[in-house]
């Protein structure tokens, strides 16, 4: 493995940072090495000088989101903190929202919008909502963001997924494919990706009824997470639920948040 020397992990964070608002600390040192040094073998070069060369030329031909996405991307499943989807199914309800819109606003591989998707199906088969329900995923990585569209993903990922749910929107690979699933072109008809840097400003892609931005503001340092929490709460209603993961704690902003229960909270109407 080749070495990171201090100096050159400073600037490949202050890169990151100045570039895509990634806070990585110190303690993340291990991290960056750990994520891009095998990269750096498989390329042929001699160190992350030369890969920091490559990802700061206007030249990199598409590297610098190769660094991005591996730095960013993460664990993820389907049905992520559980009790948020039976929170979002009792609003739905509570609201009488007939044509949900959402946004998954870190949406990776595309696990938590087709899970969002499922429970929206259920919710249209028992006449609860119409069949007029959007969901919008939204990363900054390109590549997850392909993968998402395949909506192909092997069965672990679904381990929380109902058997019911699994046979009704689920196709099962065989061959090749054993192991794999592809979610039902039923269900992905009502979802679309995009890509989007949350540090920069956001077109008009609302008004959604509900936001997903969970598990991603770790990456941003206390000035940026605010200004990314505010940004994004533009795109959702008055009264509208906002929903970062458990673990992140109270969200700092400027929009007026009502708590509602851990990592859920109740845009208030101004």
């Amino acid at each position: 493995m080749v070495e990171l020397r201090d100096d050159t992990y400073r600037q490949i964070t202050g890169l990151m940072y100045q570039t895509m608002g990634l806070s990585l600390g110190d303690a993340k040192k291990p991290l960056v090495s750990s994520r891009l040094g095998p990269r750096i073998q498989r390329l042929g070069m001699e160190g992350f000088d030369d890969y920091l060369a490559l990802i700061s030329s206007d030249h990199d031909e598409g590297e610098f989101q190769v660094a991005v996405d591996l730095l960013t991307t993460n664990e993820t499943y389907f049905f992520r903190e559980p009790e948020h989807f039976a929170l979002l199914e009792k609003e739905i309800d509570a609201q009488r929202l007939k044509a949900p819109s959402i946004w998954s606003a870190a949406s990776s591989f595309g696990d938590e919008a087709f899970s969002i998707a499922m429970l929206l199906a259920d919710l249209q088969q028992k006449g609860r909502i119409s069949s007029r329900w959007s969901i919008l995923g939204t990363d900054i990585s390109d590549r997850v963001l392909r993968s998402a569209s395949q909506a192909i993903y092997p069965e672990e990922r679904l381990r929380h997924v109902a058997p019911r749910r699994l046979k009704q929107y689920c196709l099962r690979g065989d061959g090749d494919a054993e192991g794999l699933v592809q979610i039902q072109p039923k269900l992905r008809e009502h979802v679309r990706f995009g890509q989007l840097n949350l540090c920069q400003p956001i077109e008009d892609l609302g008004p959604f009824d509900i936001i997903f931005l969970r598990n991603v503001l770790i990456y941003f340092d206390a000035p940026t997470k605010r200004e990314v929490v505010d940004r994004v709460l533009t795109q959702l209603k008055p009264g509208g639920l906002f929903f970062i993961g458990s673990a992140e704690g109270r969200v700092a902003c400027d929009t007026p948040l009502k708590s509602i229960a851990t990592g859920v909270f109740r845009k208030v109407a101004g």
